[in-house]
Order: C-alpha cells, then structure tokens, then sequence
C-alpha cells in the first residue's frame, strides 16, 4: 500500500491555461461493457471524458483530466484548480527571501491531527446510511475516530456528485467525498480511504513483481493512470511487503478498458477479482502504520533516516548527518525548512 513521505504543504500559484488534448471516446455498446465489468471502479465522471493537461502538484508534472472545472487523477482522486499550476513553481528561497504568499498544498499535505476526521453530509445525499455504515467500519478496523463536525474548519463533506470521487489527505477547508446513487458502502470505504491519504495499491514502485498493464487495452488517453508513483516522480514508503490483491485501493482488472479486455493481469496473465467489502488486512497495516494508536497519533515526525531521499514540499531531498541537502548545477547545497517553505541554509 503506497503511501508518500511528502508531509508538508508545497506553495502553489493559482492554475493557469493549458494545452489539452481530446480523449476520444468508446462506442455507447462499449462503454457499457466496459462499465459492466468495472462495476467496482470508482470514477469521478463515470459517463464523461475530458481534456488532459499536464500541470504541476507538488513540484511534480502530473498529466490530469479536466471535467467540470475539476482536475481528476486516476479516474477519482480530484484536485482544485488552486492545488495545481501550469508551470513549475520555484520552491526553494534565498535567505531572507518573501516565498509565495498563494495558497499552499501538497500530496497527503496533512495527515489529520489526533486521528480525528471531521465530518458532515449533505442533508440532499440520497442513502445517507452509505456514509454512516462506511465511517462506522473504518472506526471498528483503525485507530482513526470520526466525529460530526461543529465549527471546525478542516472536514470531509459527504454530497452527491455524478459518481464517486475524494481529495488525497487533509487538505484544509471543507473538502467533498462525493457519491453517485450508484457508489456502494464500499466505494465510500474506498473513498475515505483517500480522504485520510491512500492511493492505489496498483501504482505501487513494486507492482512489476505482481502485475502486467496492458496498455493496447487502456483507453487512449488515460495511460497516465497507470504510472507508478516513482515513473510520477515520488518517493514514499510502502507499508506492506507485496501487492494486497485483497485491498480495497485496488483497480479492477478492467479499469479504462477500450475493448472489455483487462488492462491489469496478474503475472501468469489471469485476471483477479476486486472488493468493495472491507478493508482488507493490509490496508489496515498501511492505515494503521500512517495513525499509531497513542496520544500522539499521527501528528509525529518521521524517523528520517541519513542516506536516504525524501520529497517534501515537492523538492527532492537528502538526509545526510541529520541535515538536508538539495542537488543544484552547483552540486549538493544545505538547505532547511521552514513553516513549509525551504531555503538555502
């Protein structure tokens, strides 16, 4: 279960305009048996396709697909247009140095404090229980306890939508799970899931020693959702030794299908069949490792180790005798952060 070491928020300008393509789309018999066979997919704008544009979210290019004046990622993984720019952004400072006063982001920018999420639904989402039962189950599997918001300001928004979507982690405001009549309990699980800041277990960097993308059957266009985090550019930790085929954050054997045949196989080219049930034993491993039990929860620093690189507020870093170093046409520079911002030391 891929989880990534950028734990601080990234200063980004507002998105400006990009260069798009047309995704051409399948035949109406097509998309049908495609949404047949991915019925536990979840997809943000399950019947639309968008433009493509490659913007930057965390110092990184990412290719998106804009819907609705929504940016999505990998099918139901969404950024605001204030998450991302169309250009890379200048992210380490000079000593004494004004950085960006724009609003700041970052991928799984915030764990949320003292294990606790916030939450509220809309009083017009049909089948409320959806969410209720979907918060009660990651209550009885995780440390992670969910409280109805008051006035807090950072908190999940349960509303309908034209399928089912959710932000990466914490990142600050009101931020929308939204659910189709058609999303299950278990694509509510899933979409929490995201929420606390999972991603796909297929995107896992080691996912070549357990499956096969084959890309002539990817829908053209969407490619990009299958790229591993590392061929994205991010580092992270993977919290669980081997590909859970059992996890909840798994893609369907069929996910963007052009043609009804799979587009992921195990190695011996069979297919596998995904779950929207329950957690499965290693998402609680991964989940569990992000938020510890205890009075802290998951607000403490990482043990960052010396030798090794971290990406944080979207620069690549390296940790070398308990400091870090920043690679320039200079060669290695000390540099330091600060209230998420890095400077030259």
């Amino acid at each position: 279960m891929k989880r990534s070491n950028l734990l601080y928020l990234l200063p980004a300008l507002a998105i400006l305009s990009c260069s798009k393509d047309e995704i051409t789309p399948n035949t109406e018999k097509q998309l049908n048996e495609i949404k047949e066979l991915s019925a536990n997919v979840e997809m943000a704008y399950p019947e639309d396709f968008g433009m493509l544009s490659e913007v930057y979210f965390a110092g990184q290019k990412i290719t998106v697909e804009e819907i609705d004046g929504d940016y999505v990622y990998e099918g139901d993984i969404i950024f605001s247009n204030d998450m991302i720019t169309s250009q890379d952004v200048k992210l380490v400072y000079e000593k004494g140095e004004v950085p960006s006063q724009q609003k700041s982001v970052g991928r799984t920018s915030a764990r949320w404090p003292d294990n606790t999420v916030y939450y509220s639904i809309d009083s017009n989402l049909p089948d409320m229980n959806r969410a209720i039962d979907a918060i009660k189950h990651w209550e009885a599997n995780t440390s992670l306890k969910f409280v109805q918001r008051t006035s807090q300001s950072n908190y999940i928004y349960f509303t309908p939508g034209s399928g089912c979507s959710s932000y990466i982690g914490m990142i600050g405001g009101r931020q929308n799970i939204t659910l189709a009549s058609g999303c299950s309990t278990g694509n509510t699980i899933h979409e929490i899931g995201h929420a606390v800041g999972l991603w796909h277990e297929q995107s896992r960097v080691d996912r070549s020693n357990h499956i096969k993308i084959n890309y002539s059957n990817i829908q053209s266009g969407r490619e990009h959702n299958f790229n591993t985090y590392e061929e994205s550019g991010y580092d992270g930790a993977e919290f669980t030794s081997n590909l859970d085929f059992g996890s909840i954050m798994l893609y369907s054997s069929y996910s963007f299908s052009n043609n009804g045949q799979p587009t992921i196989v195990k190695l011996d080219g069979s297919t596998y069949s995904t779950q929207r049930n329950a957690l499965s034993s290693g998402d609680k491993t991964g989940i569990n490792a992000m938020y510890p039990s205890g009075d802290n929860g998951g607000t403490t620093e990482p043990n960052y180790i010396n030798g090794e690189y971290y990406t944080i507020s979207g620069v690549t870093v390296l940790r070398y005798s308990d400091s870090w170093y920043y690679y320039t046409t200079y060669g290695w520079i000390a540099v330091r952060l600060s209230n998420g911002y890095w400077f030259y030391a």
